[in-house]
């Protein structure tokens, strides 16, 4: 086929193509090219730290707890203070009911955590009305099947003043039917990555890279989320964090009243 055949069929395509098909064709490239640099910026963490192949600022004895945000390439603190002890946050998750029908969820995120959480949901689940989420993320996989199981059950998702909630764990937030942030709320995201001590090869580092970028990309399409959320997710290093504006939250659909999260379900 000759090039300017080819070129002239691209045209035609992209003159005949509605805006809702350029857009997803635009965000799918978007995606993998992320994910490209996802692994770029793993290599370049991996080499900076040889002990620690997959850096997690988020894991113990890994200083600090809130690493900078990445702000037009600038490292910039959390926009208000988070009032939980880091000490709380960097242990495994755990689950208090309280009053009101309120599950706290406070601490990391850990490889397992999903199967912890189904068994309070099934032990205790009937007075279950919102996850209070205070945590630093974690295992991504793990806050998927814990968001899949909020939206099944059709549990509200919160972050009161002065909690935190970033990496994976807006992930979890996706999965409510309302989702709401208090005022002094900390949430953010970054880039997802190994967590474990083995050293990936490039080719399987990619392929984990764009499996997991879909799985995660599905799921918050299907909880009503915005694609920029995840967007500026994969723009942020690993060892950094965008931090949302209240703004932000509700541009990208984070914090939602039931109207909408019920509308994007039908």
């Amino acid at each position: 086929m000759r090039l300017e055949t080819a070129g002239q069929r691209l045209k035609d395509y992209v003159l005949s193509a509605d805006d809702g098909t350029l857009m997803r064709h635009a965000f799918h490239a978007l995606l993998a090219a992320a994910a490209v640099f996802v692994v770029i910026d793993w290599h370049e963490i991996s080499s900076a730290s040889p002990d620690i192949p997959a850096f997690d600022p988020m894991m113990p004895n890994a200083p600090p707890v809130l690493p900078p945000a990445l702000t037009e390439g600038k490292p910039q603190g959390a926009p208000v203070e988070v009032k939980t002890d880091p000490a709380l946050l960097k242990k495994a998750i755990r689950f208090d009911l309280q009053p009101g029908g309120v599950l706290l969820a406070q601490g990391t995120i850990e490889v397992g955590a999903a199967t912890r959480f189904q068994t309070e949901i099934e032990t205790r689940g009937e007075y279950v009305k919102t996850v209070s989420l205070d945590s630093p993320g974690g295992s991504v996989g793990d806050a998927l099947a814990i968001s899949k199981l909020i939206r099944e059950r059709k549990i509200a998702t919160s972050v009161a003043g002065g909690a935190l909630c970033v990496s994976s764990c807006p992930i979890v937030m996706a999965g409510g039917v309302v989702r709401t942030a208090d005022k002094d709320a900390v949430l953010g995201v970054h880039q997802v990555f190994n967590g474990t001590k083995e050293k990936l090869s490039p080719e399987l580092a990619m392929s984990e890279a764009q499996r997991t970028t879909a799985d995660v990309t599905r799921h918050l399409d299907e909880m009503g989320i915005k694609p920029g959320l995840w967007i500026h997710a994969m723009e942020t290093p690993p060892d950094r964090l965008y931090y949302l504006s209240p703004d932000e939250m509700k541009e990208f659909a984070l914090v939602a009243p039931p109207a909408a999260v019920a509308k994007k379900a039908k």
